[in-house]
């Protein structure tokens, strides 16, 4: 499903391609930002959408202001979380 913006605002500025395709790419971050932060999708499909590494999308947050942690988990999900982490970690030699 595509995601169409209908303002005719917008519709009237003439723009060349490079720019449209800068300001489209920035418009989709902020989309994808806004449902990240609304708890609409999780941090790993927000990385897969945008085409960047969850190290990356962490600094992407961090820019918007978006913590990277869920406030809403209670501490068990988080200990967890920070296991698996582990793990991963200890599996690539960190």
């Amino acid at each position: 499903m595509a995601l169409t913006i209908a303002d005719e605002a917008l519709e009237n500025i003439q723009v060349s391609a490079e720019n449209r395709e800068k300001a489209l790419q920035k418009a989709k971050q902020g989309y994808v930002m806004a449902l990240l932060e609304i708890g609409e999708i999780s941090s790993g499909r927000a990385a897969k959408i945008m085409g960047v590494s969850r190290l990356d999308l962490i600094k992407i947050m961090n820019k918007w202001g978006i913590s990277i942690f869920d406030d809403s988990q209670e501490l068990e999900e988080l200990r967890q979380e920070v296991e698996q982490a582990e793990l991963i970690l200890n599996q690539q030699g960190f």
